[in-house]
């Protein structure tokens, strides 16, 4: 069975739906590709620094993906986010720090993103293999009741010294404590592009408010699109978003601005036109938005993951940051499902919308 066809047969019926669309809202004219030449079309010109520069080239040149412009980045930091016990009693293996980066090495990932702890533990042993990206704040569960804010776990210099090409964080756009997160994490990225570093931005959404009777409006394509331009604001070089699964936030929760008018030049329902308006808040694709994979449902896992990956990459995203879908699996299945979306960006009749 051939790649393209393996992935025909998990988007079923939808086939056409998904690989058939055509954006003419946003047209893909309009936007900058991922492609080999990446970095140098978007970050020669930059005030990134040369270091900074190579760093972003370790991470588009590693892995199965290497000169594609495309990433696949194995993320774990549930331990922290989500209670290791509840993320990790699918597969106890994953307790084990080591067992976290092989997963992301056997995979063929460019990257792995987790903690201080799990990635200093062995820094040593593969900081020099695959690509380091040190996750520096975290909202811990432990605290009740829960709140939702972001705290710094240690510094960039540290990430730095344990051999890390990048720093990823956390900003919960929408909460009380969002306005002195983003000061906080715009200062990092400054330290952090000082000494070479890449930066990654987690822009999500954290409101009690967002949510509705009717609808949630966390993943809505008009928040999370405003979120992510912020990100860009704060010079993140990567945007780590979750897939848009609504829209009209502003205009149904009343608040922000807002005019009927722009959803109707910018967007339509369908959820490649809902991504490729998370794409245009990334300065029109210049940087990087990778989408987040989701948690584990089961045996659905496969097939949820493949359409998105089709619809980022067909918005013109750059990728997938896939965490518990895979490491809530055996090594073996985690492996097959990581490289199956790696095979959507490989394919070349799946093309940008």
């Amino acid at each position: 069975m051939s790649i393209y066809t393996n992935i025909t047969k998990h988007l079923g019926d939808k086939t056409s739906y998904y690989l058939d669309h055509v954006c003419e809202k946003i047209t893909k004219e309009r936007l900058q590709f991922p492609g080999k030449d990446f970095v140098d079309k978007v970050f020669v010109n930059s005030n990134r620094n040369p270091q900074t520069l190579r760093s972003l080239a370790q991470l588009y040149n590693h892995g199965t993906l290497k000169g594609t412009g495309y990433l696949s980045i194995l993320p774990v930091d549930q331990g922290i986010e989500h209670n290791a016990a509840f993320s990790f009693y699918k597969n106890p293996d994953y307790f084990d720090p080591e067992n976290i980066i092989k997963l992301a090495m056997e995979g063929g990932c460019n990257a792995v993103a987790s903690t201080f702890g799990v990635l200093g533990l062995f820094a040593r042993k593969y900081a020099h293999k695959i690509p380091f990206i040190v996750k520096i704040n975290h909202n811990e569960l432990l605290t009740y009741p829960n709140k939702y804010d972001q705290t710094m776990f240690g510094t960039v210099k540290e990430a730095w010294d344990l051999g890390a090409v990048g720093v990823g964080a956390t900003i919960y756009f929408g909460s009380k404590e969002s306005s002195r997160q983003l000061k906080e994490i715009a200062e990092a990225f400054t330290e952090a592009h000082s000494l070479g570093m890449a930066t990654i931005l987690w822009c999500y959404l954290r409101n009690d408010a967002f949510k509705t009777e009717q609808k949630n409006y966390h993943e809505a394509a008009d928040l999370t699109g405003q979120a992510n331009h912020l990100g860009v604001t704060i010079q993140a070089d990567i945007i780590k978003q979750k897939l848009p699964t609504s829209n009209y936030g502003f205009k149904n929760i009343q608040f922000g601005k807002y005019d009927d008018a722009m959803y109707k030049v910018l967007t339509t329902e369908h959820p490649i036109d809902l991504c490729r308006l998370q794409v245009a808040n990334c300065y029109m694709g210049k940087i990087g938005l990778i989408n987040s994979g989701g948690g584990s449902v089961g045996e659905s896992d496969l097939t949820e993951a493949i359409i998105t990956a089709v619809i980022n990459k067909r918005a013109g995203g750059s990728g997938l940051i896939l965490g518990r879908k895979a490491f809530q699996k055996p090594l073996s299945e985690g492996i097959e499902l990581i490289r199956a979306v790696q095979e959507v960006y490989l394919e070349k009749k799946i093309s940008v919308a």
